[in-house]
């Protein structure tokens, strides 16, 4: 089938596959891969990129920052940290018991892929979360 477009009733078909019919590779296709291969993937470019409205760049998004981020919540649903959003010292046990367990589940499933320094952050961020937990449980 030739490259083939459908007007008609206010959109617009447009074949993109990247193969004829008979599997040979369209000759567009050639150049549209090579071009997309020497764009930086987007990824790399997402951590690098700031907000307009921030001065500092955003950290590197990583198996690390990702647990950090988690555990800054669970901090924040148990009182430790003022929410961000309006600077006051909030509690939510529940919330920061399902963010903790959370985080267990997510150390039970990447057990065995983790880094040893990631398995270590990991287990004391479990640490110290169930001890901040228990100690606000403890207290109502």
């Amino acid at each position: 089938m030739a490259e083939e477009e459908i007007k008609g009733k206010g959109f617009t078909v447009q074949d993109r596959r990247r193969f004829t019919d008979s599997g040979d590779a369209k000759a567009d296709t050639a150049e549209t891969v090579a071009s997309a291969a020497s764009q930086p993937p987007p990824s790399a470019t997402a951590t690098t990129a700031t907000d307009p409205h921030r001065d500092d760049p955003l950290p590197e998004i990583n198996f690390s920052t990702f647990v950090v981020s988690l555990s800054t919540q669970a901090l924040m649903h148990l009182g430790e940290i003022p929410n961000p959003a309006n600077g006051n010292l909030e509690q939510d046990i529940p919330v920061a018991k399902q963010m903790i367990d959370l985080v267990a589940m997510l150390k039970d499933k990447t057990k065995g892929n983790l880094t040893h320094n990631e398995d270590k952050l990991i287990e004391d961020i479990l640490f110290d979360l169930r001890m901040r937990y228990v100690e606000r449980v403890k207290q109502k």
